[in-house]
């Protein structure tokens, strides 16, 4: 299960990441009129989803990708937070991106380190 959830971030990240480069829906630097993006931001989208497909292929590395990436993740919520409109000056965030980088750590961080291996189906009820 944690391996196809690495298939689903997968796929969204690598999406998003296609998406924040396509002007029609990034009007003014907002993807879909909401979330900040800027070129390095869809690049670590686009990585960070070319690394949970390749995590979810080799099926083995799913929950330690998972595990690193919620770390990751979860220290790039914490100084977005503190740092409001940027992440180490580096890439350009607002309150929605902070919301959904919570929101994305914590079920990271649930996949890689509290989720059993046949959990997902009782998760996502």
């Amino acid at each position: 299960m944690i391996q196809k959830l690495a298939w689903i971030f997968g796929a969204v990240f690598v999406v998003v990441g296609v998406l924040g480069f396509v002007p029609a829906l990034t009007p003014d630097g907002y993807l879909l009129g909401i979330f900040e993006v800027d070129p390095l931001h869809n690049v670590i989208h686009l990585l960070s989803g070319i690394l949970a497909l390749g995590a979810a292929w080799a099926g083995s590395y799913a929950r330690l990708y998972f595990q690193v990436f919620g770390v990751v993740y979860a220290v790039v919520t914490v100084v977005g937070f503190l740092q409001g409109d940027t992440v180490l000056g580096l890439i350009t965030v607002n309150t929605a991106d902070h919301l959904l980088h919570l929101v994305i750590a914590a079920a990271a961080l649930y996949a890689g380190f509290a989720m059993k291996e046949g959990n997902m189906g009782s998760a996502m009820m």
